[in-house]
């Protein structure tokens, strides 16, 4: 095992967002068999918050997730700019990549049994990445790996385990102190909960809060799943056919989107205690487009309830859509309110 040159990772300046993604584009193959995943995606991450990003299959989602610390096969190319405490991950040398992940950012996959290796101890895996990046010797990586598996929540005794002697959330919080191994700055959940029961759920989202709100990190938790996300984070970024079509505080965006489509996939989830939700909750006919055939104009319109002749020709920036809010939609106005199923209402501001 070769460790990792490693190198500081600075905290950022006062002001300065701990991730800041400009403009981000990636695209599969080239030429003709170009296919865009991720069309021109702005966010920004402060330490100590936690980022929603919301959106069905097919959306971008994990690929912008891969994107951030440069995961994507060799067929993909990103432009744009990801810059992680200011230092731009897509003009990393790969010797400052390798220190980098881990150390700075971690990703937390949605399938631990299949990110965990079968034939290792858990104990032997969490230590992995401490002895790769030179953080200790290997009696010191064991003894933090131990210390790892009780600080979320299971006795460091489970150290010397198989992954498949632990249940399903046991493993999945393997992977997270696993992913807290090197101390990162950032960590990054596609999807960690998605095959757990939901009490198993919650014990995970809340261990999840509970570690950025003590260590003072960043998260970015993907899901296809609203009312989680609205839960659990401040903000919510909801993607459609590779762009972020609305984005603003996490509960506002759940409970009165103003894009048609970030509206439709929060009625699909019924809400407790609203029976009307319960008894019929509202999906969306049709499937998000193929991205190798995006429809001109505004790539949801094919799908909405609320599309004028306009959308068909006309593509939609982010605006301006309240305090703190964006969409990308053309009935937008600072005081419209997409209701659940995408009908677009505007209050009066006289």
């Amino acid at each position: 095992m070769t460790a990792v040159k490693t190198e500081s990772v600075e905290r950022p300046e006062a002001g300065q967002p701990l991730l800041e993604v400009r403009d981000l584009h990636v695209t599969y193959g080239s030429g003709a068999f170009a296919v865009p995943a991720v069309r021109g995606v702005d966010l920004r991450v402060e330490a100590g918050r936690k980022l929603g990003i919301a959106g069905e299959s097919g959306c971008g989602k994990s690929t912008l997730a891969l994107a951030l610390l440069r995961l994507l096969p060799a067929s993909a190319t990103l432009s744009g700019e990801i810059l992680l405490d200011g230092e731009d991950v897509l003009t990393m040398k790969w010797g400052r990549l390798r220190a980098v992940r881990w150390a700075g950012a971690s990703i937390v996959f949605q399938g631990a049994m299949h990110s965990l290796n079968a034939v290792h101890r858990i104990g032997d895996q969490i230590a992995e990445p401490i002895l790769l990046h030179g953080r200790g010797t290997p009696a010191a990586a064991r003894s933090r790996a131990g210390g790892l598996l009780e600080q979320v929540g299971l006795p460091a005794t489970r150290a010397d385990a198989y992954p498949h002697e632990l249940s399903g959330g046991q493993r999945q919080r393997v992977m997270i102190a696993m992913a807290l191994a090197c101390d990162p700055r950032l960590i990054i959940a596609d999807e960690p909960t998605t095959a757990l029961d939901v009490m198993i759920q919650a014990q995970i989202l809340r261990l999840i809060e509970r570690l950025v709100s003590d260590q003072d990190l960043g998260l970015i938790m993907i899901s296809h799943d609203l009312a989680v996300l609205s839960d659990t984070c401040d903000r919510l970024a909801v993607m459609y056919a590779g762009r972020v079509v609305e984005e603003g505080p996490a509960e506002q965006v759940h409970e009165s989107a103003r894009h048609p489509y970030a509206g439709a996939l929060s009625a699909a989830f019924p809400r407790v205690g609203d029976l009307a939700s319960r008894h019929a909750p509202r999906g969306l006919p049709g499937d998000p487009p193929d991205p190798s055939a995006l429809p001109s104009g505004c790539t949801f319109h094919p799908r909405c309830t609320a599309a004028l002749e306009s959308c068909a020709e006309e593509d939609q920036e982010l605006r301006p859509a309240g305090p703190s809010r964006r969409a990308a939609c053309v009935l937008v106005e600072p005081e419209a309110t997409v209701t659940p199923g995408g009908t677009a209402e505007t209050r009066s501001t006289s």
